[in-house]
């Protein structure tokens, strides 16, 4: 059975993560992909392909993509390389202290450049990123011309 994590769950949108694919055939290749919907409706994706390992494991921060969203290493890839499906949006937290971006971790069987409604995922899992720590105390600012947020830690 594959599986997908990621490790924490629920963190800091500064904070790394660890992404990890369990339950695969020796050599596989799979796409992994994440994908986000913003605040406006707004779709952000990212994928990257890769090979799975001997044990069947598949791990961005071990194992190099061949492909996709970027190339290589990179640990963070899928949330670093995330694109607007509509050209020309950007990634903007409006709402940072109310609710954090949710995005879907999907694992594809084979090479996916384009996925559909009809593609099942062989496995999925959803990550939560904050921009606000628990507790932190957000002061709006406005002072003559000067307009601003001020955190402050519990």
């Amino acid at each position: 059975m594959v599986e997908v994590t990621v490790t924490p769950q629920s963190s800091l949108a500064d904070r790394p993560v660890r992404v990890q694919v369990r339950g695969l055939s020796p050599s596989q290749l799979v796409t992994l992909r994440a994908s986000l919907t913003d605040e406006h409706g707004e779709c952000f994706q990212s994928r990257a392909f890769f090979h799975a390992d001997g044990t069947g494991e598949v791990d961005p921060g071990r194992h190099a993509a061949t492909g996709g969203s970027y190339a290589g290493v990179w640990p963070m890839g899928l949330f670093w390389f995330l694109q607007p499906d509509t050209l020309f949006r950007r990634l903007v937290k409006r709402d940072v202290a109310g609710s954090p971006f949710l995005v879907r971790l999907e694992v594809f069987d084979g090479l996916r450049l384009v996925t559909g409604p009809q593609d099942q995922p062989l496995a999925s899992c959803e990550a939560q990123r904050w921009y606000v720590g628990p507790g932190v105390q957000r002061v709006p600012i406005r002072e003559g011309r000067v307009r601003g947020a001020l955190f402050l830690p519990p």
